[in-house]
């Protein structure tokens, strides 16, 4: 019996076309079915567990380019095609869709707008907000609606591609999608520095910005008492070259000695290392003026508590990215509440994004403290889902 974070699933579909998953929710809204959708499966685990899954709708076979304008660097795709066959699709034209996550060759695009998953490359092309121009839906009746760009049908007073973006699923199925893309660099330069410590996060991420450095990533992984600190450079050989000594004469005023990697793939392997470890996962976000002291309170009690436990944190975006093997529920529940406290206190969050173990999702939170836009959250989600039955139980508030 397939399950989706413990709940049973009645029954599982994967229609061949859209139109067929149009005529598959019409159905389940008729029989009152409560659904639930699927991509690569790799973010199944991010969310409460659902209320109830009469039927999971899986969008493997939509999988297709609809459109692809080169020229007009934008492409659109059905949601479950993966970013892996996009990104071969796009640079056989010298193109990608600026997004890097872990398991690219399953994670679907329409399973990473629901998640609003990012990797590295978010310090400098942003996340899916920043890259979606439109999206098409199929919501809880059947019916088709578009929104953005090449738009036929509008729903009146909704950004309806900004709004689906990290919705889970929970407003209607994402059917296609259309995106902004840039062209691939004609090189990178990946610098790593070893031995830095949390100042050294701090001064070099405030570094790069005075001296106006452009990198594409940055990424620093803890390594024993310290952490490995990964910048990427990304565009035209000339500009790369300089941008990756003006950053090695900044690392060396600061005592460390900038080492060029041959592969960037590095620092992509570096951080799904992290984010893919372990069966206890959260993620943190602090305004980057704050990582410091965040570090210091919040992470590093965890990282004694859990001493096997993995950490990844984007310096420029204040994100950090912890996972561990939890040992108990106890120091679970404790360490993810006490590190969660100190992120809210300072204006962030802390997220549980893998709740696929019951004991674990019995106690840990997957969300925390409710925003203060949750209301306005409850009501989209009465006007595009008035009976509840998409994704039910799974978003902030139980939505």
């Amino acid at each position: 019996m397939a399950t989706i974070a413990g709940t049973e699933v009645g029954a599982t579909v994967a229609p061949a076309d859209l139109g067929e998953a149009s005529a598959i929710l019409a159905a389940a809204a008729e029989e009152g079915g409560a659904v639930a959708f699927a991509g690569g499966g790799t973010e199944l685990g991010f969310g409460y567990p659902p209320d109830r899954v009469d039927l999971l709708l899986r969008t493997e076979h939509l999988a297709r380019v609809v459109e692809y304008a080169p020229a007009d660097m934008v492409v659109e795709v059905e949601a479950g095609i993966p970013l892996a066959a996009l990104q071969k699709v796009l640079a056989a034209s010298g193109q990608r869709l600026a997004l890097d996550v872990p398991h690219a060759e399953l994670a679907s695009i329409g399973g990473l707008v629901a998640c609003n998953t990012f990797g590295p490359r978010r310090a400098r092309f942003g996340t899916l907000r920043d890259l979606i121009v439109g999206v098409s839906l199929i919501r809880a009746d059947g019916t088709r609606v578009r929104g953005g760009g090449k738009v036929v049908k509008n729903v009146a007073g909704f950004d309806l591609p900004k709004i689906v973006v990290g919705s889970l699923g929970t407003l209607a199925m994402v059917a296609t999608v259309t995106l902004r893309l840039h062209p691939l660099p004609e090189t990178v330069a990946l610098v790593r520095l070893e031995h830095c410590s949390a100042s050294h996060l701090r001064r070099l991420t405030a570094g790069i910005r005075e001296a106006r450095l452009e990198p594409a990533a940055l990424l620093a992984v803890a390594v024993g008492r310290g952490y490995d600190f990964f910048a990427l450079f990304e565009g035209f050989e000339a500009g790369v070259a300089q941008q990756a000594e003006r950053f090695a004469v900044l690392a060396a005023g600061l005592g460390l000695e900038a080492e060029a990697l041959e592969n960037e793939r590095g620092l992509d392997a570096a951080d799904e290392d992290v984010r893919t470890y372990g069966d206890l996962r959260l993620r943190f976000a602090v305004p980057p003026a704050s990582l410091e002291r965040f570090e210091i309170e919040g992470l590093e009690p965890l990282i004694r508590a859990f001493p096997a436990s993995k950490l990844a944190i984007y310096p420029s975006l204040g994100v950090a990215f912890w996972s561990a093997y939890a040992t108990d529920r106890e120091s679970a529940a404790s360490g993810a509440a006490a590190a969660r406290a100190v992120a809210e206190r300072m204006g962030g969050n802390a997220l549980l994004l893998d709740a696929r173990d019951s004991w674990i999702r019995d106690a840990v939170d997957v969300f925390g403290t409710l925003p203060g836009a949750f209301p306005l959250m409850k009501r989209l989600k009465e006007r595009f889902d008035p009976d509840g039955r998409l994704n039910r139980g799974r978003f902030l508030g139980r939505l």
